[in-house]
């Protein structure tokens, strides 16, 4: 059986010419001025963000290095609402932030040159469901 590779010549085009813009410079600009934006009912996300620490190292080594890189001075920048923050055993710490999401990429910058070598990050956007949860809650009784 003959397999067709006129998709596969055409997926392969694309991915040329894909490479052939440049290397990605996402996150090699310098990070946005501290955003002014404020959430609204219409703009806002919930960010969980996991810092998982480095257990190989004591926890004294990794606080100084949070110091040094200035990770409390830098976060959560002005105007990000914090939902929680919590200490989970065994992984570290998990930070829920309410934010516009035009602000996404300060929040990532930010921990990227403050948390990274004491933590390793993993993010997950979410948005409020509660409201809609509960309603249909109520109406199911």
């Amino acid at each position: 059986m003959r397999r067709s590779t006129g998709l596969t010549g055409a997926l392969a085009a694309v991915l040329v010419l894909l490479g052939a813009a440049g290397p990605a410079t996402a996150q090699t600009a310098p990070p946005p001025p501290a955003g002014s934006a404020t959430a609204t009912a219409d703009n806002a996300v919930l960010l969980t963000v996991f810092l998982r620490h480095d257990q190989s190292r004591p926890l004294a080594e990794l606080n100084a290095q949070l110091a040094k890189q200035g990770f409390y001075k830098a976060f959560p920048p002005p105007g990000i609402e914090v939902v929680s923050w919590n200490v989970v055993m065994g992984i570290g710490q998990i930070i829920v932030l309410r934010l516009p999401a035009s602000r996404l990429r300060e929040i990532n910058r930010v921990l990227e040159d403050t948390a990274w070598g004491a933590y390793r990050t993993e993010f997950f956007p979410t948005y409020d469901y509660k409201a809609v949860g509960l309603g249909e809650h109520e109406k199911a009784r």
